[in-house]
């Protein structure tokens, strides 16, 4: 089996999941083409945790924006729940947006400050069902105790919480629906190293009450062996590794998830690794490199390398796209 893919049936799948954007290079320089999302192949099974990690840049975004169906992919297959969202009419994607909900980093913006927190997580129901008045404020009350909020805080504002808490009403608000998958784009970066630890395990517990899927979007890699199950490293829209949390923080083979993991910090002495410095800037993606995408910046890179482009193979127990890691 792919390292790409769970071991349960998928409630989302994607195949060779690309999003070009066309880009003005100013008055005299035309058109150009930006390659954000260059063929990205996964799964996502019910109680599963997919991280997705990468340098700025990487194609992180655009990979949430896709799976959250605020924007439409430009090639290959996006599957929610076996349903093609390309082939989906209007009724059909909106009850697919149902089955996907997304959580913020900044939990503070996804908040409007003239609702109160009873208003904000009745607002989804409002406008995507036909739930009686009585039965939306019984679900906000369901929901705000699931998250660890005291009841009395339904008629305050979003201003009057802490980080931690603002973040406990945007998860709550985002279970409204009864999503099947949480898309989490950098949930607690913006959080206190305290508070971090309980919003992750608030997570842990939701997904264990309801199955959810989560695809964790991040660059915390200390968070990320903390909550993934699965991992896949993407570089300048290219996924170029893909494997269980043990293979890839046990024995990381792509050379630029060695240099993700290097740049780790930790309090173990015994832990510490030294430092694989990446030089210069990633390349544009509106001008990829030809061959692998990584090569310039790469210290293992050879010739064949600056020419052909790796596919995801399995190589040392996990899906890898380089040319220097052995079968």
């Amino acid at each position: 089996m792919s390292a790409g893919e769970s071991r349960d049936p998928p409630v989302l799948e994607a195949r060779d999941l690309r999003r070009t954007y066309a880009v003005k290079r100013g008055f005299f320089g035309g058109s150009a083409t930006v390659k954000a999302l260059a063929g990205v192949s996964f799964t996502l099974a019910a109680g599963e945790t997919l991280a997705v990690v990468g340098e700025s840049g990487s194609g992180k975004s655009t990979l949430s924006r896709l799976v959250t169906l605020i924007e439409a992919p430009t090639g290959g297959t996006l599957r929610i729940e076996g349903a093609d969202v390309a082939d989906a009419d209007a009724a059909q994607r909106r009850k697919l947006r149902r089955e996907v909900q997304m959580v913020f980093q900044n939990p503070y913006g996804s908040l409007n400050p003239r609702q109160t927190i009873a208003a904000a997580l009745e607002e989804p129901l409002i406008v995507s069902t036909d739930t009686p008045r009585a039965e939306r404020r019984e679900a906000v009350r369901t929901a705000m105790a699931r998250v660890g909020l005291r009841p009395e805080f339904a008629a305050r504002y979003p201003h009057m919480f802490s980080g931690g808490q603002r973040q406990r009403i945007a998860i709550a608000r985002a279970l409204m629906l009864r999503p099947k998958i949480l898309v989490l784009d950098e949930p607690v970066a913006a959080l206190d190293v305290s508070i971090r630890a309980q919003v992750l395990n608030l997570l842990a517990d939701l997904q264990d009450e309801f199955g959810l899927a989560y695809l964790f979007v991040s660059h915390d890699l200390g968070v990320v062996e903390h909550i993934a199950d699965r991992i896949m490293v993407i570089y300048l829209g290219h996924a170029v590794e893909i494997g269980t949390r043990e293979a890839i923080f046990g024995a990381p083979q792509h050379p630029y998830t060695r240099a993700l993991l290097s740049a780790t910090p930790s309090a173990d002495p015994a832990k510490r690794k030294q430092r694989i410095p990446l030089v210069g800037e990633p390349p544009s993606p509106i001008d990829p490199p030809r061959g692998c995408v990584f090569h310039p910046r790469c210290p293992q890179a050879f010739d064949r390398c600056r020419v052909e482009e790796p596919a995801l193979e399995r190589k040392q127990g996990r899906d890898v796209a380089c040319w220097a890691v052995e079968g």
